[in-house]
């Protein structure tokens, strides 16, 4: 007979998202299970968000070596001992790692247990010699890389995110299946610790993007050596010896071809409900994920689910966020609602590209009577101190100033976004950026100014003019 435990919640996943439910209700002296099966810290910490930046600051490094003579230094081709790059990414992974590890979640007062779970009724889970009744479940398995049926594909050794980063030795020529961030920021890492690499993408690279700001990132990849094929659909892959692998694609009716060394599949993720049992709790999914409300409830009352299983945007800091709401409800009785209209998003390429709130053809189309500000990184001193104007940054406001989105792509994107998604989940106006003070010299100053531009127009504005005319009068 299994163990039985009855913990005030049981949370299924061992990622960014679980981990902090865990956490934060194991402080609050609440009775926690987690169950994990596979490696503690999910895929951010173990195959994704922390060896992907880990990869793209050595690329960064081997390129700042190659263009030092910009700085009055001399330039050189960096040696990449691709075996030590590989040592540095899993230090990385290894120094963040005894943070979500078992023994500090065991140390804090949860039980863990490493096996997978499976709902056998509506208000129980079966792990690891344990039946779990817990009064609420919180679903937080995330997802997987999605491998698309692709003719060929499952007869040669391909590499998803999961795979990519156990490599020691440097492909020689990489094939990149799929222009979105993970494709991009994968494609110029590897060009740029001295691999030859080519994206196919069957639509537009980084196509989710605000256009005007993608074009400044992919010509900067493009820059780097990395061809990008869009509008060009795999049809097959082929092996051809040890070494080599062959991926064909249509463009434009027209049958092409490339031979590289090894194969990226970087078309999306998969949410991982299989064998879960959702269909014994009465937890309502699909193939996109699992079915929730605002306040991140399944159809069963007892369960929630959050992060990448729901199927939104799969980001370790949505996860995070969900994590909050949830608990927010289950402890305080206070329910949470999302809000994805507060969500920033990031792609950490050279120049990194951002984006929080609505873009400007989503402004456009839901009111068109809207102010798109502009403020290039070429007119921020520090851009130009450091080299690195290459960029632009983009406000839109309402009529009123209110902020309804920012896109920035730059040096530094993925921090100088932080103040627009404060803004945008304050419901603060162009005014209250402008009255900010950042210090000088920053890139952060970028914002400010194109805040600062909505109020350009009152300088041209004969009224004001005359005010101020008339106040002159007095001394």
């Amino acid at each position: 007979m299994p163990e039985v435990l009855k913990p005030d919640i049981c949370v299924i996943g061992g990622g960014s998202g679980g981990l902090t439910v865990a956490a934060a209700a194991a402080a609050f002296g609440v009775p926690v299970v987690l169950v994990e099966r596979g490696k503690m810290g999910g895929d951010c910490l173990n195959y994704g968000c922390i060896p992907s930046k880990a990869m793209i600051a050595a690329g960064r490094a081997a390129d700042t070596m190659r263009h030092a003579a910009n700085f009055g230094i001399r330039s050189v081709e960096p040696e990449v001992n691709f075996g030590k790059v590989h040592e540095h990414v899993h230090s990385v992974i290894e120094a963040i790692a005894p943070n979500d590890s078992v023994e500090r979640f065991a140390a804090l007062g949860v039980k863990v247990i490493e096996d997978h779970a499976r709902f056998t009724g509506p208000a129980t889970v079966v792990a690891g010699g344990y039946e779990i009744k817990a009064r609420r479940f919180v679903i937080a398995t995330g997802s997987e890389p999605f491998v698309p049926p692709i003719p060929g594909l499952d007869e040669v050794p391909y590499l998803t995110n999961e795979t990519l980063f156990e490599q020691t030795r440097k492909p020689v020529h990489l094939i990149v299946i799929g222009g979105g961030p993970i494709g991009m920021e994968m494609a110029q890492a590897f060009r740029r610790l001295g691999s030859e690499v080519t994206v196919i993408e069957a639509e537009k690279a980084l196509g989710k993007d605000d256009p005007e700001l993608a074009e400044i990132v992919l010509e900067r990849v493009r820059a780097d050596g990395v061809v990008i094929r869009e509008n060009a659909k795999v049809t097959g892959v082929e092996k051809r010896n040890q070494s080599s692998v062959i991926v064909r694609f249509d463009t434009d009716n027209r049958a092409e071809d490339v031979r590289g060394t090894h194969v990226l599949v970087a078309t999306g993720r998969s949410v991982n409900v299989d064998g879960l049992g959702l269909g014994n709790a009465g937890v309502d999914y699909d193939r996109h994920g699992i079915k929730v409300n605002d306040a991140l409830r399944t159809s069963n009352r007892r369960v929630y689910a959050i992060g990448d299983v729901t199927g939104g945007l799969q980001f370790t800091h949505v996860a995070g966020y969900h994590a909050g709401l949830v608990l927010q409800s289950i402890l305080f009785r206070v329910p949470g609602k999302q809000n994805r209209g507060i969500i920033p998003v990031a792609t950490y390429t050279d120049p990194e590209l951002a984006q929080v709130g609505l873009t400007e053809e989503q402004a456009r189309v839901r009111d068109g009577n809207i102010r798109v500000l502009r403020w290039p990184y070429a007119e921020n001193d520090r851009a130009q101190a450091e080299r690195k104007t290459t960029g632009l940054l983009k406000l839109v406001t309402d009529k009123k100033g209110r902020v309804l989105g920012a896109a920035i792509a730059g040096a530094g994107a993925g921090e100088m976004i932080n103040i627009f998604a404060l803004a945008i989940a304050r419901k603060m106006t162009a005014s209250d950026v402008r009255g900010y003070v950042p210090p000088y010299p920053t890139m952060a100053e970028i914002g400010k100014r194109a805040a600062t531009a909505y109020y350009s127009p009152m300088t041209r504005n004969p009224w004001v003019r005359r005010i101020i005319g008339f106040l002159r009068k007095f001394g």
